[in-house]
C-alpha cells in the first residue's frame, strides 16, 4: 500500500485576539507572532519572538545585521527579558530567520538580515502578505471549491 503525503506550497495562520492594549515590546511582538501563526498559543519555544524583535530593533537604525550579531542579540534580549536560554543554537536562530524569509518578512542582503525594505510591518503586511501569500491561497482554495462544485 502506498502512502503519499501532500505537502502544502503555502500556509499561513491568522489568529485573532484582543485589540493589543499597553504592552511591552517583546510582549506586543510575541502577540504579533501567536497571530501569525510564527508561534502557537502556549508554546515555550518562543526564540522567533527574540528574532524578530532584534530585527525590528535593526529596522529602526535602518542596520542590517549578519547572523553573529543577531545571535549575540537575541541571547542579550532574551538576558534581558530573565527568559531561559533556550533555542538560542545558531543552527535554531537560521531556522527561525528561514521561517521569517518564507512569509516575506525578513531578507538576506550580502549575508546580512533585516525587515523586508526597511519597511513597517504594517506596509510588508499589505505589499507582502496580504497581497502575495495570502492572495495566492485564497484563489488556490477557491479552484478547489469549483473544481468540488463542478464535481457534486
Amino acid at each position: 500500500m502506498k502512502v503519499s503525503r501532500d505537502a502544502p506550497l503555502a500556509e499561513i495562520t491568522l489568529r485573532k485576539y484582543e485589540r493589543p492594549g499597553t504592552m511591552g515590546e517583546r510582549e506586543l511582538v510575541k502577540k504579533l507572532c501567536l497571530t501569525i501563526g510564527l508561534l502557537q498559543p502556549g508554546d515555550s519555544r518562543d526564540v522567533i519572538v527574540d528574532v524578530l524583535h532584534v530585527l525590528l530593533k535593526g529596522k529602526q537604525q535602518k542596520k542590517l545585521l549578519t547572523c553573529p550579531e543577531l545571535e549575540k542579540k537575541v541571547i542579550a534580549n532574551r538576558r534581558g527579558h530573565r527568559l531561559q536560554m533556550l533555542g538560542i543554537a545558531s543552527s535554531n536562530i537560521r531556522r527561525q530567520l528561514k521561517r521569517l524569509k518564507d512569509l516575506l518578512i525578513v531578507e538576506k542582503v550580502r549575508n546580512k538580515y533585516r525587515i523586508t525594505e526597511f519597511l513597517s510591518i504594517g506596509e510588508v503586511y499589505d505589499s507582502k502578505l496580504e497581497k502575495f501569500v495570502l492572495q495566492s491561497i485564497i484563489t488556490r482554495a477557491k479552484e478547489y471549491m469549483q473544481q468540488v462544485d463542478e464535481k457534486f
